[in-house]
């Protein structure tokens, strides 16, 4: 069976012997754990559900009423209909050692020290994307996923997305776009928050002082939880660390790319002044692979250039032109009389018709999902990687993050993939670790 078979197929073949998880035999299913059970994490958590015999039987949050909420619609979405223990440390719930797979939704800065955790306590994982907010906090989620032998999915779904399989499959792989020199990738959504509310006190169910954790300590604004963290490059690192990091990604699987070797870019916040996000309203970036240059941009304002395609990418070859995005894709041939093909995003509410009703599930991604799922638990059933491996994933958020570096820096920065540095810039090295506050201390690979 190819890849692409597996994630066309069902969930019939997933008992709990085949997943790795028990002896042969036994009826015993994979224990799940959640750590983030905002909006993506009940995603990710619901469509694992839909797609493996599974039982959660933990949630950990530091918000006590999404945490209650979650633990309720979990009761009423998994066979057992049991309600999951709850927690608001995650390290009390790893500290249990009794989870086969973890999930990790939590904003980016805490991704690190949850997933390095988790491998730890035995359990394979599931991490959102971008893996980390610093290089060297990849580094060190790699070198532990390595080290303790730990399957780690990592939620850059566009290679899990039926139809970009397709586009990947049938277009790029068999060179029907003939030599590709140049690549667009861009996202022009009004993402960026345009509120100014004033600090106030957190709210009293949200423990603020943990949910910082390793973060800078700023004052509680409205604006930051739920959901609106991204707004300040303490917590991540802006439109280029939430979405330029899925389609880098999506054409790198696509093409087969490993590092950039230059990587610059320049931007800011241009138009949307005044406001209380500190991220850039505007930038674009450059990674060039050699011969391949791919070219990012962000605008969170004004018009898409293609209102269909406001969030893809473009692949130019000398014999046609290829744009994919999260809704489709369409391929343009330059040679005349042949015809051009478009396919449209799948949906799957026949298998999956709780889909249509589920609060906030972005419909489009839930088969991408559901695919990443069993791509993650046929790599823990073989013993392999997964499609979107902590590896593929190091590459892609870290050349988001030295795009940033690059932009701050005003220089074009070099990567010297084999040192795992950026080549002669002493100053540039020394970002590639963020301080942490106290008294959280920063992984490396050698603490792991």
């Amino acid at each position: 069976m190819n890849r692409r078979q597996f994630i066309r197929t069902g969930a019939a073949g997933f008992g709990a012997a085949a997943l790795g998880f028990a002896q042969a035999g036994s009826t015993k299913k994979p224990r799940v754990g959640l750590i983030g059970t905002g909006w993506y994490g009940k995603a990710d958590l619901f469509r694992l559900i839909q797609v493996a015999p599974v039982e959660v039987v933990s949630l950990c949050d530091v918000d006590r009423r999404m945490l209650a909420d979650a633990a309720d619609m979990t009761a009423t979405r998994q066979e057992s209909k049991k309600r999951p223990r709850t927690y608001s440390d995650y390290r009390k719930m790893l500290a249990e050692k009794d989870l086969d797979v973890v999930l990790i939704a939590t904003p980016d800065h805490w991704h690190a020290l949850t997933m390095i955790e988790a491998v730890k306590s035995g359990a394979h994982v599931y991490c959102q994307k971008p893996i980390s907010v610093d290089v060297v906090e990849g580094q060190a989620m790699l070198a532990a996923a390595r080290k303790y032998k730990r399957v780690v999915q990592i939620g850059t779904q566009r290679r899990s997305t039926p139809h970009l399989i397709e586009a990947r499959d049938e277009i790029v792989r068999p060179g029907k776009l003939g030599k590709v020199g140049l690549v667009e990738i861009y996202c022009y959504y009004h993402m960026r928050a345009e509120g100014n509310p004033p600090d106030t006190a957190p709210p009293a169910e949200l423990d603020y002082e943990m949910w910082t954790g390793p973060a800078p300590m700023r004052p509680y604004n409205a604006l930051v939880h739920p959901r609106g963290w991204r707004a300040f490059m303490e917590y991540g690192n802006g439109i280029v660390g939430d979405m330029c990091v899925h389609m880098l990604d999506m054409v790198r699987w696509m093409m087969d790319l490993g590092w950039p070797l230059t990587i610059s870019s320049s931007g800011g916040i241009l138009v949307q002044k005044g406001k209380k996000a500190n991220i850039t309203d505007t930038q674009l970036a450059t990674f060039d692979f050699g011969d391949v240059k791919v070219v990012w941009q962000h605008r969170s304002w004004g018009d898409a250039p293609d209102e269909k395609y406001p969030w893809a990418a473009t692949l130019y070859g000398d014999k046609g032109t290829l744009k994919a995005g999260v809704m489709g894709y369409d391929f343009t041939p330059s040679t005349r009389g042949e015809k051009p093909v478009h396919k449209d995003v799948t949906y799957e509410f026949e298998q999956y018709p709780e889909d249509k009703t589920e609060k906030d599930l972005e419909r489009h991604v839930a088969p991408a999902i559901r695919g990443h799922m069993k791509d993650l638990l046929h790599a823990i059933e073989t013993g392999g990687r997964p499609v979107a491996d902590i590896e593929q994933g190091y590459i892609s958020t870290s050349s988001c993050i030295l795009a940033n570096m690059a932009m701050n820096l005003g220089r074009t920065l070099a990567w010297d993939a084999k040192a795992q540095r950026v080549a002669g810039d002493a100053e540039a090295n020394r970002l590639l670790r963020r301080p942490y506050r106290s008294p959280w201390v920063h992984p490396t690979p050698e603490t792991v």
